[in-house]
């Protein structure tokens, strides 16, 4: 099982990037996880991947809908050939309101046009590997031109694209068309087990896939510390997180599943008295126990394997970040943990 980081939030600059990268594979991480939030991932992956050539990296996801697929097949195809193939597209609907109002996109049918999104973006690689012409017409998207000239210099190395999937429809296209999938941040193994991989095994049958090959890509609110001053920097932050994604009521279900009826209610009050600074409150440690994992430096890599390995192929820490900046000790215990778990 792999260990990576998750960054790309908070505008590190791309000496910063380049920096981080360093770290990172000095200490022994197996790579980094870029979001599209504030800043677009590319550039910061360019130069991380030359200052750190050992990592692997993957967008978490990147925005797909205001790109074209050509687009995001170029731009990971190029990514691909010059990382040597550590790197994986991880792509993502996002939401109506940022889709059409900040990206001026449009966004009708999401879970349908990000399959024929996927299927466009495999077309054009394949086209780019001079496996075939250029030709997909789909519901959403129709490409038919690549001139040779156009072309970018063929490689052998592999360019998985990945999705984000959270309800039925989405995890069901996972299953049919994707290479993995980058599971919400906001799971329980109950959400897991008995919704995500169902889901995405009915989507693989369609097309005759084994949905083991499927790559997971779980995001962990992983919150250590020797003692309860030192967790609680992480779980005050994981609370607060939690609350904020379980404020959509389209992810209530994932408290409602596990006996926590009326969280989301309880958080969208808060949010609607303007009581932001609090929302965290809502999250108590029994719930906290089911989506994030709190324990001592030492236990941390023995409860990540005992959660995930056999499930994810990577996890990702979404908390270090941050703290890693304030604390450059944490950096070498950070890196305890991610050699033992890969080494687990």
């Amino acid at each position: 099982m792999e260990f990576d980081l998750m960054t790309g939030g908070n505008n590190l600059s791309w000496a910063e990037s380049a920096d981080l990268a360093r770290k990172l594979q000095g200490a022994g991480f197996s790579g980094l996880l870029y979001t599209e939030t504030s800043s677009v991932p590319w550039m910061s992956i360019t130069a991380a991947s030359m200052a750190a050539p050992e990592l692997f990296f993957t967008t978490g996801i990147a925005v797909a809908f205001p790109r074209s697929p050509m687009v995001s097949a170029a731009v990971a195809y190029e990514m691909a050939a010059n990382t040597g193939g550590q790197f994986r597209l991880g792509l993502g609907s996002q939401v109506k309101a940022h889709v059409t109002r900040r990206y001026g996109s449009e966004f009708d049918r999401p879970a349908a046009r990000l399959r024929d999104y996927v299927l466009a973006v495999k077309a054009c690689v394949r086209a780019f590997n001079r496996e075939e012409k250029l030709n997909h017409e789909g519901d959403f998207y129709e490409l038919s031109l690549l001139p040779p000239d156009w072309a970018p210099r063929a490689h052998d190395h592999p360019t998985p694209v990945d999705i984000s999937a959270v309800g039925p429809v989405m995890t069901k296209v996972a299953g049919e068309v994707a290479d993995g999938v980058h599971v919400h941040p906001l799971h329980s193994m109950h959400y897991i087990e008995n919704r995500l991989l169902p889901g995405l095994a009915e989507g693989a049958a369609k097309t005759d896939r084994n949905v083991d090959d499927l790559e997971l890509i779980i995001p962990v609110f992983a919150c250590p510390g020797d003692t309860p001053e030192e967790r609680a920097v992480y779980t005050a932050q994981a609370k607060r997180q939690i609350a904020f994604y379980g404020s959509t009521p389209n992810y209530a279900f994932q408290f409602d599943d596990l006996g926590f009826e009326g969280t989301t209610a309880k958080i969208r009050d808060k949010f609607k008295a303007g009581d932001l600074a609090t929302i965290g409150d809502v999250i108590t440690d029994e719930m906290l126990g089911h989506y994030a994992l709190v324990s001592s430096w030492d236990e941390m890599a023995d409860a990540l394997l005992e959660r995930y390995k056999g499930t994810a192929g990577r996890v990702v820490m979404y908390l270090g970040g941050p703290q890693m900046r304030k604390d450059p000790t944490e950096l070498g215990k950070w890196g305890e943990v991610a050699r033992a778990v890969r080494a687990g």
